[in-house]
């Protein structure tokens, strides 16, 4: 069975506006369906957890959703706007919308990154979207198209 690397950014949001949530349906879905690359979570602590206490929805609860009903990602959407009486607090989204775009990652993760694309880290990229991006590319070239 082939094991799948996301390739959803989380700078990417789908009709509800949340950012990451594409990409946090992606990983759950390929990990509930046992395909999801080894050296990706289901739902870590970074992103995943922002974007879950952003919405107020727990993370068992979620992960269980997932697995049993299978969403698609418009099925999510709705599924996560029940869970938050039909409507999604717009002020509370743009706030978590500019915590996830403003994340940097620390100084080592950047360098480690970077190294690894052989790009030169000139100070230039420093958010953890663009960051997580590069890694993301860098590991599916290494494990699917080199």
């Amino acid at each position: 069975m082939s094991k799948f690397i996301p390739l959803i950014s989380s700078g990417l949001a789908g009709p509800l506006g949340v950012l990451h949530l594409p990409r946090l349906w992606q990983k759950n879905s390929l990990a509930a369906a046992g395909k999801l690359h080894a050296d990706y979570p289901g739902c870590g602590l970074g992103y995943d957890q922002m974007v879950l206490d952003g919405l107020g929805i727990n993370k068992v609860e979620f992960e269980s959703y997932i697995a049993s009903a299978k969403p698609t990602y418009p099925q999510l959407e709705a599924w996560v706007l029940g869970k938050n009486g039909g409507s999604l607090d717009q002020t509370a989204v743009e706030a978590l919308n500019r915590a996830i775009a403003g994340y940097n990652h620390d100084d080592e993760t950047r360098t480690s990154i970077l190294r690894a694309c052989n790009i030169v880290d000139s100070g230039k990229i420093k958010d953890a979207i663009n960051l997580n991006n590069l890694d993301d590319w860098q590991a599916f070239h290494r494990e699917v198209l080199s």
